[in-house]
Order: C-alpha cells, then structure tokens, then sequence
C-alpha cells in the first residue's frame, strides 16, 4: 500500500477514535481500513493502536507517530495546494448544519452570499435544535453554541451569546419586575423546550451557580412561538439574546434580572478537516467566519 495513504488511514483512526469512523471520513471500508493499520504496525514492528471492542485509542508510540505523520501530511498537502494552486474554485456539494433561529437569521445568509460567489456549488443547510455529530451524519460544517466537548474538531470561535430572561413591557406594567431569581415563583412563565428543556433554570450568584424550579403556565417547542406569547404581554420566558435582540431594540421586549445571567454561551464555526482543507469546505468557512465575526452586536 501506499505509504501516505496508510499514514492518512491512521490519522482518520487516531482522530475519530474508531475505525469505522475513519471509514466514513476517508469513503473506504471499515476492512480496507482494518488492513492499512495492520500492514502499518508490521512495516513499523510497534503498535500503534489499542483496540477493544468499544474503543480504540493510541499507544504512547502511537502518540509520538501521529505527532510526525501530521507534520509529514501538513507538507505534503501544502505542497500538492501550491502545484495546484491554492485558490481552486470550489465545486460539488456542501453541507451546514446550524441551530434553527441562528440558522435562519445568521447563517442562510452568508449560504446565499457563498452561493452566489461559487457558481458551481450547491449547499444543503440543515437547520435542526439538536447537537448534530459532523462525522456520524456526514455534514461538512456546523455551527455551535455551548461549550465544545468534542476534541476532534477545527473550530473558530466567531462570537457569543447570553441566555436572558425576559418580557414585554406590558406584561411588566401590569404584573410587576421580579428583583431576584426567587421572584419567578409568582410570575407567568412560558417555557420554550428548544432553550430551556428543563424546568430548573441556572442563575449566577456570588457562590455560584444557583437553579430556580419555575412552573410554566405554557409550553413550546418553538422559539418563535415563545417569543409571539410573550411579545402579546403573556408571562416571562428564557431565549437566548440573538433571538429577542430585535425586539428588545424595538423596546417591546425587555431584559430581567441581568446580574444574575450564567457565563456567556461561544458560538463556533466547526469542520472536521484540516489545515489544508478542501476547496469547497475552505472558502465556506472563510466567509461564515468573517460575516459572523462583523455581524450584527446581537451576537453577543
């Protein structure tokens, strides 16, 4: 087998800890791959890999290879870019994936920007309130907010957001401000699943986080709906700040008990390639990166 090939084979395997999932990431069968490590480890006389029948995971000697073979792949792809030409016009199929409001108001957006930049592209964007894993459902890009447990992903951190309470004014004038996260108890609370899935919601105080159990007179599954209850003067709800920003700057919705937010939530823009990424993946994130970073202060 070719030597950058098997090197390629175990960088997929050591990265995605598993050897299907460096099946699916490199478009071989999990045997072809099974066989590339094992002529691998006999061409070198060391393991490389501890496998088991739930995991695999590299060897000391495994480590200090991977180390090297990355750098040997890095100068092979850098040279391969500059012979073809780094700026190769993007062409074929992407997919994003994003939460569903940022998806709409952010991220479709800068898709149709790209689109028009690239002709020969298409992109199919899915916009879904769920953590989608990139390797496992097969998307090129996505875009996050919250802390990232993964390690096997390249992310750009392009912004943040907080997680606000809030209400309309209306709603405020007729029922009165809570001063405190205890006062939620005597208020209308209208719960949206996507943001808030449970009805224990985290506030910060100065020992720390604290929860608040609220007991929502309605609840939703959607942003939008939560947001349409509340701007009609009906309870209090918990969004993040992107999703009410234009209504907190219309002045019909208003921000509540702000010293008590958690830390802010980063957002990130992720993908499983490398630093030599391909064309189509490459220029996608260049543009989702810097709109995002200059975008609206509704981010943040």
């Amino acid at each position: 087998m070719d030597r950058q090939h098997l090197m390629e084979v175990f960088v997929a395997v050591a990265e995605t800890e598993s050897f299907s999932g460096a099946a699916r990431r490199l478009n071989l069968s999990a045997a072809s791959v099974t066989r590339a490590i094992a002529t691998l480890e006999t061409n070198l006389q060391v393991k490389l890999l501890n496998r088991t029948t739930r995991s695999v995971r590299v060897t000391d000697a495994g480590h200090i290879y991977l180390a090297a073979v990355r750098r040997i792949l890095d100068d092979i792809y850098a040279v391969n870019e500059t012979l073809a030409g780094a700026r190769t016009k993007p062409s074929g199929k992407l997919s994003v994936t994003a939460p569903v409001e940022f998806g709409k108001m952010f991220i479709n957006p800068v898709i149709v920007e790209y689109l028009k930049l690239y002709s020969e592209m298409e992109v199919s964007a899915l916009f879904l309130d769920r953590v989608v894993n990139l390797q496992e459902e097969g998307v090129d890009v996505g875009i996050r907010i919250g802390e990232l447990p993964d390690s096997n992903v390249k992310a750009a951190l392009v912004g943040e957001v907080r997680k606000v309470v809030c209400a309309s004014t209306e709603y405020l004038a007729n029922h009165g401000e809570p001063k405190k996260p205890a006062d939620l108890a005597q208020h209308l609370i209208v719960s949206s699943n996507s943001v808030t899935p449970t009805v224990d919601w985290k506030f910060r105080q100065d020992s720390g986080l604290t929860s608040v159990r609220v007991n929502p007179r309605l609840s939703v599954s959607s942003v939008e709906s939560a947001i349409g209850a509340v701007s009609s003067g009906f309870g209090i709800t918990r969004l993040l700040s992107y999703q009410v920003a234009p209504y907190i700057a219309s002045g019909k919705i208003k921000y509540l008990l702000t010293e008590y937010e958690p830390l802010p939530l980063p957002i990130h823009v992720l993908h499983l390639e490398g630093r030599y990424a391909s064309a189509k993946v490459r220029t996608f994130v260049d543009l989702a990166v810097a709109k995002l970073r200059t975008s609206s202060l509704y981010l943040f």
